[in-house]
């Protein structure tokens, strides 16, 4: 029941970003989507959060997007799609800074009650060098979540140590000082995230 709301919920979204997406801007004429690739009109996306980083810090939305971000809302437990985005991002991630691009990864957990800053950061360490990784109280996440308009639950009457959750899968690109650009939903590959990204990039420089 719970994958079908999740599923549901999922759908909503990216038909609302889809909507968004006729209301591209001249800024982000240049910056084409495609399948799974939502840019333009995502003001609504995103906004403040106080978490924790990997290393036990309190930390601000001010403190993290300090430069452009490949954001993932995910939990370290997760068996296969969390594992996946987190590495495509990763991958995105060198293939910008291969080109010159000062950008990074980051991640914030859906499982608070698991992934404490220690987890995190053996989850991070294995991804990227420069991946933040943020944990937090149950409401410091939900508030994260909500602002970006993601979707989490508990797997009901699972069991109470392995338990899943189910959640939704987009990425975020966020560039500081002017929020989200981009949604990427799972299907695209590093090239194109990244190719996305860089357009992003330029145009904000």
């Amino acid at each position: 029941m719970i994958r079908n709301v999740a599923i549901i919920a999922v759908v909503a979204i990216l038909s609302l970003l889809g909507g968004m997406w006729y209301s591209t801007t001249k800024s982000v004429a240049e910056c084409v989507g495609g399948r799974d690739i939502i840019v333009g009109g995502l003001d609504a996306i995103g906004g403040p959060f106080s978490l924790m980083d990997q290393h036990g810090n309190a930390v601000t939305d001010a403190d993290v997007i300090t430069k452009p971000t490949l954001l993932y809302f995910g939990y370290t437990f997760c068996p296969d799609i969390c594992p996946a985005d987190t590495a495509r991002n990763a991958a995105a991630v060198e293939i910008l800074q291969e080109q010159g691009y000062d950008t990074q990864p980051a991640m914030i957990t859906i499982d608070p009650e698991r992934d404490t800053p220690a987890v995190m950061a053996d989850f991070v360490f294995n991804l990227h060098e420069d991946m933040i990784g943020m944990t937090g109280t149950p409401d410091q996440v939900k508030a994260a979540s909500l602002a970006y308009k993601t979707y989490y639950a508990k797997e009901l009457n699972g069991d109470p140590e392995f338990y899943l959750m189910d959640h939704s899968v987009q990425s975020y690109l966020v560039l500081p000082g002017q929020g989200t650009m981009a949604v990427f939903g799972r299907s695209p590959t590093p090239e194109q995230v990244a190719e996305v990204s860089s357009c992003f990039i330029d145009q904000a420089s």
